[in-house]
């Protein structure tokens, strides 16, 4: 099924202006992560001191204004739903404001975030040195719960030894938090997400080995929680067993934890619970899930390969089951779906046609604004 291309009130709210552009941070194309592991004992960042400058702040969304003539030239998308686009292949993508008009994208092989909105420009907001092969690079990406103030962003990156969490300070400079998770050719996909300050949950992938994520000495494969204000945070494991592109989707109304994975037994969709993991779906064919989010009492679950987002109910008290999936084929409208997030009852997504051959068009990749038709109650198991 195809999202209805949004018209009048609609339209006028993808064409917003809605947040100014956060301080530039940049990297050094060639990070020496050998003497950033010597010095990770330095400790937490503080607050940026006021005695630097001033650095500009993002300013409160406009109201919607009238629709104005599009700007011309190849990077112009016709859908009104895409706010990104001439992207380099995307992994994390973060809502920017509230009304999810500009939004934080990350690039998986240049390793850079940029913040964008539609037909505005786009801005390089941190950079850190990542090894782009197979599947990895930058991974994912989280802003600290405090980034108003401290300006701090957390990455999941891959780099030439290992995959691992780094903090990235206002000035550029990439600090380790966690390191030695395990690479591989493939399975190197993850995803981070806060679920309170200094608290953040690491979902990694299996590194191409399935015994790796049933090892519990292992850091592949598993759901971590660590301290980002401890000096050497101990990893504590909520979860095992996870296969490649390891999704999380955090419910914003309850809490709940979702995480998508492609398995050796097939695609799954879980939930967290205190006992462990819940399978609440399964794809046996294995069309290779590549991301997932949750609004609305809805769970939309990205399907690369095939060109569509399967959405589900999501459980509650009274049915604690999902419904059969609501296949929506995006082919025409986005193609390649891959990491997707929430905002208020909506939802963003970053394509990665550019990854798959014989997909992209001209202004690939893209963030756009997605509203799912809904799964339906019936059918459980």
């Amino acid at each position: 099924m195809l999202l209805p291309i949004p018209t009048g009130a609609a339209r006028r709210a993808l064409t917003a202006i809605a947040v100014s552009v956060t301080v530039v941070l940049t990297a050094s194309g060639c990070a020496d992560f050998s003497e950033q592991d010597r010095n990770r004992d330095a400790g937490a960042f503080s607050s940026v001191p006021e005695n630097q400058g001033p650095r500009q702040r993002p300013s409160a969304p406009s109201s919607p204004e009238e629709p104005q003539e599009p700007p011309k030239g190849p990077c112009v998308d016709p859908n009104p739903a895409v706010i990104a686009t001439c992207l380099s292949t995307t992994s994390g993508v973060r809502p920017a404001d509230p009304s999810g008009q500009t939004t934080y994208v990350a690039e998986r092989t240049t390793g850079q975030i940029i913040i964008s909105k539609r037909y505005g420009p786009q801005r390089v907001i941190a950079t850190v040195p990542v090894e782009s092969g197979g599947d990895g690079g930058l991974i994912d990406f989280e802003l600290s719960p405090g980034y108003q103030q401290d300006r701090l962003i957390f990455a999941l990156i891959t780099t030439g030894s290992d995959n691992r969490v780094v903090r990235i300070a206002p000035d550029g400079v990439v600090t380790p938090v966690l390191t030695g998770i395990p690479k591989g050719p493939t399975g190197n996909m993850g995803s981070i997400s806060f679920s309170s300050t200094g608290i953040l949950r690491v979902a990694t992938g299996n590194a191409g080995d399935a015994g790796a994520a049933r090892d519990r000495g292992s850091l592949a494969g598993k759901l971590l929680e660590i301290n980002t204000n401890a000096d050497s945070p101990r990893p504590k494991i909520l979860a095992s067993g996870f296969g490649a592109s390891v999704a999380l989707c955090p419910d914003p109304e309850n809490g709940r934890i979702y995480v998508a994975d492609s398995g050796p037994a097939g695609d799954r969709l879980q939930m967290l619970e205190p006992s462990g993991l819940r399978r609440l779906w399964s794809w046996a064919d294995r069309p290779g899930v590549t991301g997932c989010a949750v609004a609305g009492g809805q769970i939309a679950v990205s399907i690369a390969k095939k060109f569509r987002i399967d959405v589900l109910a999501a459980p509650s008290n009274a049915s604690p089951s999902v419904g059969k999936p609501t296949k929506q084929d995006v082919k025409e409208q986005f193609g390649a779906v891959g990491r997707m997030t929430t905002f208020g009852a909506a939802m963003q997504l970053a394509t990665i046609n550019k990854s798959v051959p014989g997909a992209s068009v001209q202004t690939d990749d893209r963030v756009a604004i997605y509203a799912p038709a809904g799964g339906t109650a019936d059918d459980k198991r």
